[in-house]
């Protein structure tokens, strides 16, 4: 989809999307995306050792344990494109992504959330991650994941606070809606909802997801798909 006018600038109320939102074209869009090869070919841990800045970047960013890896294999449909790991806080680096032949590239970015104060996410983050976020030209959009199952964090508040002062456009995506009954998600959503009115890089738009079900998959490719 285009760029949506961030929540906090007068815009309409955040949307709920799982599957439903975009056109048959849109989601075709999607799938052709990624029906293609998704291939790592770069790791930073130092600004200076960033790839060049080409092609359209993806960045996806969540506390440690929240889904990220497994959302990252189901978008591409590989099952080691990310490793999933049980110890948080394991990546402490910028991995990046080709998908297929197309300009895009994905940008998974460390987990946080391994330390829970405050000034201990801001130490690792205001590095080589807000230096990352503030200066990379070609970085459209970040994906925040939030787990449907946990609360929202400090951790969480904290990095969406910093994607603000960064001024980066980012855009919540819900996980493991498959381990909630409806009533807890419908809670969980609206409760997301409120929390992105108050922040002013936050995109209106809510993506809930399951990476067992594919629930909200083909609406997070088509919505990728749209900057290209």
């Amino acid at each position: 989809m285009a760029d949506h006018a961030p929540s906090g600038q007068g815009g309409p109320g955040p949307e709920l999307k799982g599957s439903e939102p975009f056109s048959p074209e849109q989601i075709e869009a999607g799938r052709k995306l990624f029906a293609g090869q998704c291939e790592f070919f770069f790791a930073a841990q130092q600004l200076e050792k960033l790839p060049p800045a080409e092609g359209v970047e993806i960045a996806v960013a969540g506390r440690s344990n929240v889904g990220k890896s497994s959302l990252l294999n189901a978008l591409t449909g590989r099952k080691a494109l990310a490793r999933v790991s049980h110890q948080p806080g394991r990546t402490r680096q910028l991995n990046f992504f080709h998908v297929g032949t197309s300009p895009l590239v994905l940008v998974d970015m460390p987990g946080y959330g391994y330390a829970e104060a405050p000034k201990e996410i801001k130490r690792d983050w205001q590095g080589l991650m807000l230096d990352y976020l503030r200066g990379r030209p070609n970085l459209r959009r970040v994906l925040l994941l939030l787990d449907c199952r946990v609360e929202i964090k400090v951790s969480d508040q904290t990095v969406m606070e910093l994607l603000d002062q960064a001024a980066v456009a980012f855009q919540v995506v819900l996980t493991k809606a498959d381990a909630v009954k409806p009533g807890a998600l419908a809670r969980k959503q609206a409760e997301v909802a409120a929390l992105v009115r108050k922040h002013p890089a936050a995109l209106n738009d809510i993506i809930t997801t399951s990476s067992e079900t594919g629930l909200g998959i083909e609406a997070l490719r088509a919505e990728i798909a749209a900057f290209l």
